[in-house]
């Protein structure tokens, strides 16, 4: 029997040439509407399916497994919302493919998931983070290994801080995108989108010096901007473990933030130029997004703040109802 949901993990796999993190997510999502909806024993694998078992389900069938997982299960609505997305995907294709004539998918109605507020850095949380301490005075030549890593991890936490990039334009991040006498970089985003982040001259002055400590460690100049040192000595690439964990060591020294990922300073970018006047298109435009929705999230963090300050420090605010 030719199972339809391995064809459609090939097609996703192959053609649409998802990630396997991503189609191993599908496909354990659509394993387990398999369990439930009974296409296979508890032992035998819910994967192997045949056209003539997904046609006979219904959309109450789907309506049913959502209700199971969210009142039984006690899973979130995110959760919920993310495993329904990946049976519409499904379905579309059977429908697509001839396999189905109907989407029993199409009129289900997901459940509401709250949008988390991203969390960000204080201010001078960030002061601290990016304060040279120990490492040598301006002008004195990085040639040790130790010295150099200090420089490059403090101009991590600057550029993330102040551009607003994400961890994998960083890690593709080219000396040719970098323009250090106009102060701007040339960022590429999700499917390659290009966009202009400007910065100040005390940072252009931080990335010239971290490319001569650079240079002066390699023998030929390297594909990417960022590098580190190998276990066996040489210099390559930055890999993302790394720059996580520089992220996070440095951030976790001085913030007592559950969370400390590249992705914090990101929001903390976002954060900090709203707070400070930006209106909302300039920082879509910063930070790449494609939907002003997406961006629309960082103004009810603000709002967020300002009604915690407000709570805490206007007298008539501290007084109990009667």
């Amino acid at each position: 029997m030719i199972s339809v949901i391995r064809h459609f993990l090939d097609y996703i796999a192959i053609e649409r040439k998802y990630s396997p993190r991503t189609v191993e997510a599908y496909r354990d999502d659509l394993r387990d509407f398999g369990r439930f909806i009974g296409w296979a024993s508890k032992d035998a694998d819910p994967l192997v399916v045949s056209a003539e078992q997904v046609r006979k389900v219904g959309e109450d069938d789907v309506k049913t497994w959502m209700l199971e997982m969210l009142e039984q299960d006690k899973q979130s609505p995110r959760s919920v919302k993310r495993k329904l997305s990946a049976l519409r995907s499904f379905y579309r294709f059977l429908l697509r493919t001839g396999k189905v004539t109907r989407d029993v998918t199409a009129r289900v109605i997901p459940p509401k998931a709250d949008k988390p507020l991203p969390v960000f850095f204080r201010p001078a949380e960030m002061e601290a983070a990016v304060a040279p301490s120990g490492s040598p005075m301006k002008g004195e030549r990085f040639v040790d290994g130790e010295s150099f890593e200090n420089l490059r991890d403090l101009l991590i936490i600057e550029m993330l801080y102040q551009t607003g990039m994400r961890q994998a334009e960083m890690l593709g991040l080219q000396d040719k995108d970098l323009d250090l006498q106009q102060g701007q970089v040339r960022i590429f985003g999700k499917r390659r989108k290009e966009r202009i982040v400007p910065f100040g001259p005390a940072l252009a002055e931080q990335i010239k010096e971290y490319m001569e400590a650079r240079d002066a460690l390699c023998s030929t100049t390297p594909a990417v901007f960022f590098v580190k040192r190998s276990r066996g000595g040489e210099i390559v690439p930055m890999t993302k473990n790394t720059l996580y964990n520089i992220v996070r060591t440095r951030m976790g020294e001085v913030s007592t933030l559950k969370k400390h990922s590249p992705h914090v300073l990101r929001h903390t970018f976002a954060t900090t130029m709203l707070d400070n006047g930006a209106d909302i298109r300039t920082i879509q435009a910063l930070l790449g997004h494609a939907s002003l929705s997406t961006t629309q999230v960082y103004t009810h963090t603000t709002f967020e703040q300002i009604k915690r300050v407000y709570m805490e420090t206007h007298p008539r605010a501290k007084k109990a109802k009667k």
